[in-house]
């Protein structure tokens, strides 16, 4: 036996280490086949590769997914939060982070697998307006995180519900259903909305009720909401309004005084609108109406008594019974003409009587009188307040033409504003007096029919003109001071409180320059006119009337010398040759004639007509003087010296040539100032 062993040879490539451990010895060849075998079973992956795997269990920490490969991976619970329906069996994506680690383990995120295929979901969910869950993290400024696909997308707070939401709390750690409505790829923004589903919900549902709705119909809701202007009711999935108009029969100040939050009531629809979804409804229409029960003896003429309710700036509204109202307009609440608010007469609350005025049963309207409890003062307005007669009446309001003032309730008139001073040119009524001042006034005229009272003031007093008449006479001059510059000349300030106009050319002074305001000159009155109550001065007047006067004193006392030389000559004297000079001052006066025959323009002021007349008059005489003096003085006889004749004869022809341009000069002037006084008149 042992030789046996000794010739037994030794296999090649032998394998001890199996043999050691019992196992069978295959040969490299078939090793190899039967590890390539084995590994066509298996599927091929990669890392970083997202693969679907099939859940085989799971537990409260880790979830087990066979990816079909040599070894299962392990997932946390965690990354399944969103997902609180997930169950073995179920297919899920997950993202291969390792083949094997330090264990030799599988190693897997679902995380990541979402999170890589993510935004393609959330653009393809946003498209095609599908409906996504998602994990709601944590509550966050304005709204909560949500996990949507492994993207934390922002649900704002306004989106949560239909309903307002005062705790956001308990939404954190919910699955929900949403929409995505907002995406921004540039900040990776994504913005959900689950509100949106409700709504689109109760659209459904309204679109089923609205459809079976009918006027009319009474139905029974819950009072969902209470404003200012209405109470919104819950009919079952749809919302319909009952405006606080129409709650109440009564008026109220809120829709609170007639039903509470959560209160069941019933109502009527009374209109709705298929487009708009609006549904409108009423309370008081199941109640009967209050004028249904009013008296049915109740006439216009009857006094009433009520409480006012409302108050408008035309009117107050007095409830005479519960539901029943009448207007008392603001002009039926006194007998003054004075234009007033309700709020002057009446506040809410009050308790009045009042006059029916009219009723109207059917249209269910009533008006009502407060001043037809009062007798009418304008009745006896002409015995009470008779034309003439003096009274202190009370300054209401002011117009551009004069001032209202109410003697007394209901008895009003009108100042006009040229009836508030004889001496002062009044602009506006409140140079006189003011608003709410006492004001003396006299009757001037009476239109009963109308209630118009025509009053005056300034008839209190006598009227100073007649007095003014004899101060301020045509020629006069007096103290006076500009107190107002215009385009046309100034105001003058004379004595007595009187005022003066002078034209610009009159404001000339001595030097030249022109006058001032606040300058206290001397002003001469070129015209008085009583019945306009106007008077035109003039300071140019004063000193031209001075110089005016010298020359002509200067010219007379040459005249004088000139014929008392000429009657002391007794010699013969020789007829002079100043003929020529004659024909021209014969030229002149046919000038002035025919100027003074041509058609003239009419004036309004007879005192001015008569200021021109009687220059122009004084001219011509001048001018007949100087003819007459040239024509004495060629009578003269010249003594036997034809020398000193002749010198004679020559010089005196020289000042009649003088005195003849001088009366020319003096020609323009007079047509001067009547050019000027034909301007003011305009």
């Amino acid at each position: 036996m042992t030789d046996n062993v000794k010739n037994v040879a030794p296999i090649e490539n032998f394998d001890w280490e199996t043999y050691a451990e019992g196992g069978e010895s295959y040969s490299k060849e078939n090793k190899e086949k039967l590890i390539e075998s084995y590994t066509n079973t298996l599927s091929k992956i990669s890392d970083k590769e997202v693969v679907t795997g099939v859940v085989t269990s799971m537990n409260k920490r880790e979830v087990i997914v066979n990816i079909g490969y040599k070894s299962e991976g392990v997932v946390p619970m965690s990354e399944f939060r969103y997902n609180p329906d997930l169950k073995v069996g179920d297919e899920v994506e997950v993202y291969i982070e390792s083949q094997e680690d330090k264990k030799g383990q599988l190693v897997l995120s679902h995380k990541k697998a979402r999170a890589t295929r993510s935004w393609d979901r959330v653009n393809e969910a946003f498209q095609n307006n599908e409906v996504i869950k998602g994990y709601i993290k944590c509550r966050t400024k304005g709204g909560m995180i949500v996990d949507v696909f492994g993207i934390e997308a922002f649900l704002p707070g306004s989106q949560i519900d239909v309903k307002p939401i005062h705790d956001y709390d308990m939404f954190v750690d919910k699955t929900m259903e949403f929409k995505v409505v907002k995406i921004n790829p540039e900040f990776k923004n994504v913005v959900v909305s689950h509100k949106i589903l409700i709504e689109e919900e109760l659209e459904q549902q309204k679109k089923e009720i609205i459809s079976h709705l009918e006027k009319g119909q009474v139905l029974e809701g819950t009072v969902k909401n209470i404003t200012s202007y209405g109470v919104f009711i819950d009919l079952g999935g749809v919302d319909g309004l009952i405006h606080i108009t129409d709650l109440s029969w009564e008026r109220i100040q809120h829709p609170e005084e007639v039903v509470k939050l959560n209160d069941k009531i019933n109502v009527v629809i009374l209109d709705f609108d298929d487009e708009k979804k609006r549904i409108a409804l009423g309370l008081k229409q199941l109640m009967p109406h209050p004028w249904d029960a009013l008296d049915p003896n109740l006439k216009v003429g009857d006094v009433v008594k009520g409480k006012v309710v409302v108050i408008a700036d035309y009117g107050a509204f007095v409830e005479i019974a519960p539901g029943v109202e009448g207007l008392i307009h603001v002009s039926e609440m006194s007998w003054t003409q004075h234009l007033h608010t309700a709020q002057d007469f009446l506040h809410v609350g009050d308790e009045v009587e009042a006059v029916i005025l009219s009723l109207d049963r059917e249209e269910r309207k009533m008006s009502l009188g407060m001043k037809q409890l009062k007798p009418d003062p304008w009745e006896t307005i002409e015995q009470k307040y008779p034309i003439g007669s003096i009274h202190t009446a009370t300054v209401r309001n002011f117009t551009n033409f004069g001032a209202f003032v109410e003697i007394e309730e209901g008895v009003e008139g009108l100042v006009h504003i040229s009836d508030l001073s004889w001496t002062r040119k009044i602009k506006h009524p409140s140079e006189v007096t003011e608003i709410g001042a006492p004001l003396e006034v006299q009757v001037l005229e009476i239109d009963k029919e109308n209630r118009r009272l025509s009053l005056g003031h300034k008839q209190v007093e006598e009227n100073p003109w007649d007095v003014f008449e004899t101060i301020f006479t045509e020629g006069s001059i007096h103290e006076g001071t500009i107190v107002e510059l215009t385009d046309k000349g100034a105001i003058i300030a004379l004595p007595y409180g009187i005022e003066a106009f002078a034209s610009s050319k009159h404001l000339v002074k001595e030097d030249g320059s022109q006058a001032q305001v606040d300058e206290k000159l001397p002003f001469k009155v070129i015209e008085f006119n009583k019945d306009a109550k106007r008077i035109v001065v003039s300071h140019t007047r004063v000193f031209e009337d001075e110089q005016n006067e010298k020359t002509e004193s200067k010219r007379r006392s040459k005249r004088t010398g000139k014929k008392e030389e000429a009657e002391t000559i007794s010699t013969p004297i020789i007829e002079k040759t100043t003929f020529g000079d004659i024909e021209e001052l014969v030229a002149l006066k046919e000038k002035l004639e025919a100027q003074k025959a041509a058609p003239k323009k009419e004036t309004k002021k007879k005192s001015k007509a008569g200021d021109e007349k009687t220059e122009e008059t004084k001219e011509e005489e001048k001018i007949e003087d100087l003819k007459t003096e040239q024509i004495e003085v060629s009578e003269v006889k010249v003594e036997e010296k034809p020398a000193i004749e002749t010198t004679d004869a020559k010089t005196d022809s020289e000042e009649v040539k003088e005195e003849v341009k001088k009366a020319e000069e003096a020609s323009e002037e007079i047509k001067e100032d009547a050019q000027t006084k034909e301007e003011e008149k305009e």
